[in-house]
This record gives structure tokens, C-alpha cells and sequence, in this order.
């Protein structure tokens, strides 16, 4: 138990500059095309931290920055109780991502991540696991070679100690890139896996033949099994789906569906972040899985009527 008496969770991962465009309606290719502009800290790592640390949990974040800016994502995530250990990158910027919101809500990233691709063992040292209840991590940093060397030595660390550990897979995009089977495999063993649906059939892409003879990735048929079959890899596969809930699934048991929380969608940024945090923020503090969903259900439609991803970032 950490500060307070609340769980303490040590995330790893990354930290980033949002340029948040707010458009109207559809681009116009190679014309002027007026949107609302708005720069503030992101990085799906980042973000889950300030959501943990606003439900309550006693948060420690590890990542890397560039040396301009790193002092503002550490006071930053500082606001919402995270205890920051950011290290100030001198040869390469913060990495940075332009989202553009569509009228709807729905988003589209453009990505370049900067420093967390530069992260070190020497940046996130063991010692920060002492009292940690969990060490949670997202799929960023297992999609290029320097971060992902920081993760698994990080597992490994963990699970000698005898700390679960959970993953949020983070972007089919990149997951589709990396070699079949190698993302189960290293985050295999993992207490929770938090995918989309788009992320729960790139892992799944050469599962059994039951899962692909279930039908196109996005059916609602096809989801138990894509939920399923993910099971026999975690201890608990929570399945974002968005504006349809979610779906808890266990081994050997049928998939829970559990339905989203009412709210006017302003931006689905971070959704998925607040989600995360909800549901460890009551399932390290001993409530079973229904009520844990039902967290993540709350933080999630709260993370969705606010622009940004992070906790009062509307201001």
C-alpha cells in the first residue's frame, strides 16, 4: 500500500504533446479548412496515470521527454497526485500526436513519438516497484526495440517480486505491424488486458478457426470469441467497445457484456485511458469484476464529454 493507504501502481510509458484540431465537418484537400486548435499533455500511459491518480490510486509514472518541455509534463501529471519520474531527453523532442475530432466525437491520430522511443532501463530503475501493488503498462512501449527492452525487463522484475502486472494493448495499427503472436507472448501471464475490438482481432488474427468462422472482426457475433480467446492468455480480458459498453471476460466462463454509461460525446480521447483507470481504480481495491466494469463504464463516459484526454482538461 502506498501514500494514503491506497494501492500503488507504478505505470511505464509514454508521454506526449496533444494537438488536439476540432473540425467541422469534412477536410477539404488542398484547401483552407477552419478547426479549433488546442496543444495540451497526452500519451496513453500518461493519461491512464492522471486518471489513477484523480480515482485515488497512489500513482507513480516513469517515461521520457524532451529536455524542453519534460518539467511541464512532470508538474502536469503532478496535478492529479501522479509522482512523476520523467527523464529529459537532450537529443530528441517529446513525442507528439495531431488527433483530429470529427463532429462526432470519433478521432484520427497522427503520430510521432519522439523521445519514449528513447527509453531506458536507466530510466525506469527497479527500485520503483518497492510497494507498488501492480505495474501497468500499454502497448507503446513494446512496438519498438529500445522501449520494449524497458518492458519486458520490467515484467520480469515484477513477476520476480511476485507483482501483477496489466496491459492495455494501445493501437491496432501497431500491432498489425509486429510479428504474429509476439504481443501474446510477451504480455502473456498479464492479470488484465484492456483491447478495443479493432486491437482484440489484431491479437487474435491467428487464433483458431472458431474465432475466424465467427464472422468480420466488428459483428457483435464475433466479439464473445474474440474476448474469449484472449482469456486463455490473461487472468481478465476487459473488451472496449466504445459507445456499445464493454465485454469482461474470464477462462472458462461465458463473456459479461457490460453496458456503456449515458453521456454527450464531445471527444473519444482518452475514453479508452479512463476506462483502464476506472476499472483498476475498484479492482485493486478489492471489488469484484462487475463493479470494476462499472467503474471503467463511469470513468469512461465521463473521460468522453470533456475535450483531451485527461481529467479537466476542458478549462
Amino acid at each position: 500500500m502506498g501514500k494514503s493507504g491506497a494501492p500503488r501502481v507504478l505505470v511505464v510509458g509514454d508521454v506526449i504533446n496533444d494537438i488536439l484540431v476540432q473540425t467541422r465537418g469534412p477536410l477539404v484537400h488542398g484547401d483552407d479548412n477552419p478547426v479549433v486548435i488546442r496543444t495540451q499533455p497526452g500519451g496513453s500511459a500518461a493519461n491512464q496515470a492522471a486518471w489513477m491518480g484523480r480515482l485515488g490510486l497512489d500513482v507513480v509514472f516513469a517515461g521520457r521527454a524532451g529536455a524542453a518541455d519534460a518539467g511541464l509534463h512532470r508538474r502536469e501529471l503532478a496535478r492529479f497526485g501522479v509522482e512523476p519520474h520523467i527523464a529529459a531527453d537532450t537529443r530528441a523532442a517529446t513525442g507528439s500526436i495531431v488527433v483530429l475530432v470529427g463532429s462526432d466525437g470519433e478521432r484520427t491520430m497522427i503520430t510521432d513519438r519522439g523521445a519514449n522511443l528513447r527509453l531506458r532501463s536507466a530510466d525506469v530503475p527497479p527500485a520503483l516497484l518497492d510497494g507498488a501493488a501492480l505495474l501497468h503498462l500499454t502497448g507503446y512501449s513494446f512496438f519498438a526495440p529500445a522501449p520494449r527492452e524497458v518492458a519486458l525487463a520490467m515484467i520480469a522484475e515484477a513477476v520476480a517480486r511476485g507483482v501483477p502486472f496489466t496491459v492495455d494493448p494501445g493501437s491496432a495499427a501497431f500491432l498489425r505491424q509486429l510479428e504474429p503472436g509476439a504481443f501474446l507472448r510477451w504480455t502473456s501471464g498479464a492479470a488484465v488486458c484492456f483491447p478495443n475490438r479493432d486491437e482484440a482481432a489484431a491479437l487474435t488474427a491467428t487464433a483458431p478457426a472458431a474465432v475466424a468462422e465467427a464472422g468480420p472482426a466488428g459483428q457483435p457475433a464475433r466479439l464473445p470469441a474474440l474476448a474469449a480467446a484472449l482469456a486463455r492468455h490473461y487472468g481478465v480480458v476487459a473488451l472496449k467497445l466504445g459507445g456499445e459498453g464493454a465485454l469482461l471476460a474470464v477462462t472458462d466462463a461465458p463473456p459479461i457484456r457490460i453496458p456503456a454509461r449515458a453521456a454527450t460525446v464531445r471527444d473519444t480521447t482518452g475514453a479508452g485511458d479512463a476506462f483502464c483507470a476506472g476499472f483498476l481504480a475498484a479492482y485493486l481495491t478489492g471489488s469484484g469484476l462487475a463493479s470494476a466494469a462499472a467503474s471503467a463504464a463511469d470513468a469512461a463516459a465521463g473521460a468522453v464529454s470533456i475535450l483531451g484526454g485527461r481529467p479537466e482538461c476542458a478549462r
